[in-house]
């Protein structure tokens, strides 16, 4: 059977393909959330030869083409044929946000079924200029894990993300910061927006594969890394990936009692567990991982925190971040000082770990880390 001058064969098993009622129904494809392998099965069943599916991924990866008419060495006639099955980003920006003292950007895009979600664009500079571009996504909109310190938390879980539409917030990211052909290239990737990434593992992974693909984004696997509040089946899952995942694993306790508060998601995996399977990592993929660690004042930072700490995690392969908390609303907690966060630092670093207190970029625009979460229609 044929629909549209297409093969049922593959479509009924293609994304936005579905029976109701015995009756077929087609969406449009998100073409920006399909690997190449995918889009090269799309194209032959459109009639054209898998190569077209190389241009059709550079135009949309390498060059951010958000229009067709900009794909000019596709034929007029498969530009309109893939406008009919498929879509490229579509995205509204409802709002931006620039931190006049780092330059940190935050979007607020608004998705094609009206869910809201904020993405983080992070300037680094070297001698005065901008030397490194960081993209800080989202994975779900809203968190089902309720994290005390993260404003996401408080939204509850509405759905998960698209592997388009996680992809699509580095695309507008890009578009915002200018053409790559320019020099001003987002280079890196960070999973520690919106969601726990590894609840919707499949969408993540995926993404993560499309911004790898060469003849795309290109961004080394090396550059992209997926943080988790600690689900332990799923990080022995990430142990088995190729190339290996850049992990982070926010901690943000010593004891199961303070982190059963903070990081409610330890009453099911308790630090213990947590730790075994961060090992397990480490051994099966000889990659370190990142331990983050959130300070709050006199909630999780005594020097008798930071000993057990190093006591934990001293024989495992690992960098340790610390974060002095940043304030969201309604939270009862207060950051660190400054001499509080040396002094736990130190404390790690007599003790022979690798550690390095991190600056909050985006703070005075809720951008930073923990404080995203999507405004309601009042707000924008």
């Amino acid at each position: 059977m044929v629909y549209n001058g297409i093969s049922l064969a593959i479509l009924v098993f293609r994304p936005g393909i579905i029976f109701t009622r015995g009756i077929l129904c087609m969406e449009k494809v998100e073409l920006y959330g399909l690997e190449l392998g995918e889009l090269k099965e799309l194209v032959t069943q459109l009639g054209e030869p898998s190569y077209r599916a190389t241009q059709l991924f550079h135009w949309i990866h390498a060059h951010q083409a958000g229009e067709w008419e900009k794909m000019t060495n596709l034929p007029r006639a498969f530009r309109e044929r893939l406008g009919e099955v498929g879509f490229l980003p579509q995205f509204s920006c409802l709002r931006q946000w620039q931190d006049p003292w780092d330059g940190t950007t935050k979007l607020l895009l608004k998705l094609r079924d009206g869910e809201k979600i904020e993405c983080v664009l992070m300037t680094y500079e070297k001698e005065g200029k901008a030397s490194r571009y960081t993209a800080c996504v989202s994975s779900q909109v809203g968190c089902a894990l309720g994290c005390g310190f993260c404003a996401t938390g408080q939204l509850g879980f509405r759905r998960n993300l698209t592997a388009g539409e996680i992809v699509g917030q580095v695309w507008a990211l890009q578009r915002y910061l200018g053409p790559r052909e320019g020099g001003k290239r987002i280079g890196n990737i960070v999973f520690m927006g919106m969601g726990e990434p590894l609840l919707n593992y499949e969408a993540a992974l995926k993404a993560r594969r499309i911004l790898m693909d060469p003849n795309g984004w290109g961004i080394s696997h090396r550059k992209i890394t997926l943080s988790t509040c600690g689900l332990v089946p799923q990080i022995k899952r990430l142990a088995e990936e190729e190339p290996p995942v850049e992990l982070a694993v926010s901690l943000h306790a010593t004891t199961d009692e303070v982190r059963d508060k903070l990081v409610p998601i330890n009453r099911r995996y308790p630090l213990k567990e947590l730790l075994k399977a961060c090992q397990y990592y480490v051994e099966k993929t000889n990659r370190k991982i990142t331990f983050e660690y959130i300070l709050i004042k006199g909630v999780n930072d005594s020097l008798e925190d930071a000993k057990r700490l190093a006591r934990m995690v001293g024989g495992i392969l690992a960098y340790i971040n610390l974060w002095p908390f940043n304030p969201i609303p309604g939270s009862p907690w207060e950051p660190s000082s400054g001499e509080q966060v040396q002094d736990f630092a130190l404390q790690l670093k007599e003790r022979g770990l690798e550690v390095a207190i991190r600056e909050s970029r985006g703070s005075r625009i809720a951008a930073a880390c923990g404080q995203l979460r999507y405004y309601s229609a009042k707000e924008v």
